[in-house]
């Protein structure tokens, strides 16, 4: 395909983007120069209010992935990318009141301070060197994505964006710290609003209106949105999406250090909900946008699709080509947005440096060097910062060799969140689980997912399970396009065909459950953990939800914790496991110093804020 090219005006819209965001970087650098310690550098020194960081969050996930590879899979596989709705709403609801609780109140900075004080420093290490595998590998698409996309619309060095796109990120983490990265977050999530909004009055404009996208997407078949087999080779049907997806983002929300770190640095557990519920508002909205993002494109291409005419080399490629159609005419637009798909990454990217700093810094820096000065401290943080940009970058080469990013993003986290996602579920849902049977299932998750997602890389799935919906090119002029020889495919083995062919979105779900049964056979093999060990701070009691009928049943399935030091409404939201005194030290390594009241508690609004934790010491 033969690049098209930018005009000045993109390039002066592009250009602000990365001068306004590099820009609020520097602000907080020079702001926040007087308060030089990791903590505030790290956490924003816990004092955040809900609104950048609902926006922040929103930004951080919904990446270039979203904005280009979003479209093109309801463009070619229908409307069906909408029952992720249900999946957000999962999602978010689970991390809010089963696992934000816990991390919020426990004072931790890194997510896996929680396994050390719930099992230990082993299981705490795996966790934290998997997280930062996965973070690596999942930001290399992400930088790879929009840089494709740039390439394609201008003929811009595809490498050179690349490597912008690096500098910029870690330019303003490694200056600013995470306010910096939040309020560039939220500025991003406002270009990427725009430009989806301007691709979608242009787009329905181009196609008649509505009505006809409408009207003409039935016809083709993209808005049979309910599917509802149940067979788990399928690409997507109701149950893969909804089921599925939820195990996949919750792995990416519910435990993932970059998610909870922007909740903990909230000034109080009510803000923290509010942001991941004001997140959803901002999830759901980006979703419908790529929705009919891909069904305007669907209705402008329908007589000549651009992908399998050979016009364009990857479905990825789709939404940029469409955008540099319907703004052939209007300098600055598709500037815009490009500008739109680099909010996406730069969001992301800024976001996975920042959480990688602090995994390492907390979890390895200070465990060998526990006496580090606050200057230092922060100056080893922007170091971590810098290196990781180097890194994330660098994984970039790795992504080009990924396929399409929707999928590639995705099965990465679920690879690797599932087995998390598994792992604090057995900590925080099943107090009988050991450190053996933690470690084992983590192993077991991990191999389990990864032996499916491998296979699939050598052996895809059978067209019949994968293959797109029809796509015409009655209308294209094709030019310099030869006929493709189908290639013979080697011989597959029988597992080829099942396990290999699962749907990608349930390669979490199989990480997760192996996690959860591997870890809790192997607890009761090797002796299960005696309840009266752990302290109730560390354990969310589900099995009140489902026991509220019997009392006796209820202190059966707390396995000897003592949830019982108040009311079960006053353990969840007064937090009155607290008022235990001075004299109370955990088994498990958490400790209260001096406490004479509920420390950070404000009983008018039932939640917690973060003046606690100046009291808290972990270890």
């Amino acid at each position: 395909m033969e690049a098209k090219s930018f005009a000045v005006w993109d390039y002066v819209v592009f250009a602000a983007l990365f001068v306004i965001s590099s820009g609020i970087g520097v602000f907080f650098a020079i702001k926040e120069r007087k308060k030089a310690t990791s903590r505030e550098f790290l956490v924003g020194g816990r004092q955040m209010s809900f609104g950048p960081v609902a926006l922040s969050l929103t930004a951080s996930f919904m990446s270039a992935v979203t904005i280009l590879g979003a479209p093109s899979e309801v463009y070619r596989f229908g409307a069906s990318f909408a029952l992720f709705f249900i999946a957000y709403a999962f999602v978010v609801i689970l991390t809010s009141e089963l696992f934000l609780p816990v991390f919020y109140r426990s004072g931790i900075t890194s997510t896996y301070e929680y396994l050390q004080l719930r099992f230990n420093k082993p299981v705490r290490y795996a966790a934290t060197v998997i997280y930062i595998v996965q973070t690596i590998l999942y930001t290399g698409v992400v930088v790879y994505a929009p840089a494709l996309a740039l390439n394609q619309v201008t003929g811009f060095d595809l490498w050179g964006s690349v490597f912008a796109t690096g500098i910029v990120c870690t330019f303003y983490c490694t200056l600013g710290g995470l306010k910096a990265v939040v309020w560039t977050d939220a500025f991003q999530m406002v270009v990427m609003i725009v430009g989806f909004l301007t691709v979608l009055i242009q787009g329905s404009a181009h196609a008649g209106g509505l009505h006809n996208v409408i009207e003409q997407s039935t016809n083709g078949s993209r808005l049979n949105i309910f599917d509802f087999d149940v067979d788990p080779l399928r690409r997507h049907t109701f149950w893969t999406i909804s089921v599925g997806g939820t195990f996949t983002w919750l792995g990416i929300y519910g435990v993932n250090q970059s998610t909870i770190q922007r909740c903990i640095s909230c000034k109080t557990e009510k803000h923290a909900k509010l942001a991941l519920y004001f997140n959803l508002l901002g999830l759901w909205i980006i979703l419908v946008c790529a929705v009919f993002s891909g069904l305007i494109m669907y209705s402008h291409f329908k007589d000549c699709d651009p992908w399998t005419s050979g016009i364009i080399s990857a479905p990825d490629q789709l939404m940029p080509y469409f955008v540099m159609e319907i703004f052939s005419t209007m300098p600055g637009l598709p500037g815009l947005f490009v500008s739109c798909a680099f909010s996406g990454t730069l969001s992301t990217v800024a976001a996975s440096i920042n959480a990688l700093a602090t995994v390492t810094f907390e979890d390895f820096v200070k465990s060998c060097f526990p006496h580090l000065s606050d200057k230092l401290s922060t100056w080893t943080s922007k170091g971590l910062c810098l290196l990781f940009g180097v890194l994330c970058t660098s994984m970039a080469v790795a992504a080009s060799l990924m396929g399409g990013v929707v999928q590639a993003a995705l099965s990465i986290h679920g690879m690797c969140g599932g087995p998390m996602l598994g792992l604090f579920s057995l900590g925080i849902m099943f107090p009988f689980v050991n450190w053996k049977g933690a470690l084992s299932g983590l192993l077991t998750g991990i191999t389990l997912s990864f032996w499916v997602a491998i296979g699939a890389f050598f052996y895809p799935a059978p067209a019949s399970k994968t293959w797109p919906l029809p796509l015409s090119t009655d209308h294209c002029v094709l030019s310099n396009v030869t006929e493709s020889v189908p290639t013979v495919l080697p011989s597959r083995p029988a597992i080829a065909d099942t396990w290999y062919s699962l749907s990608y979105l349930y390669y979490s779900a199989v990480g997760c459950l192996g996690c959860i049964a591997a870890g809790i056979i192997i607890s009761f093999l090797t002796g299960h953990q005696s309840g009266k060990d752990i302290h109730p701070l560390l354990i969310r009691p589900v099995c009140n939800l489902f026991c509220f009928w019997s009392e006796k049943y209820k202190r059966l399935c707390w396995c000897g914790v003592q949830h019982d030091a108040g009311t079960e409404q006053e353990n969840l939201e007064n937090g009155s496991f607290w008022k235990q005194g001075a004299e109370s030290v955990l088994q498990n390594g958490l400790r209260q110093e001096n406490l004479v009241h509920i420390p950070g508690h404000d009983p008018k609004d039932k939640s917690y804020n973060n003046m606690a934790f100046e009291k808290i010491t972990h270890f």
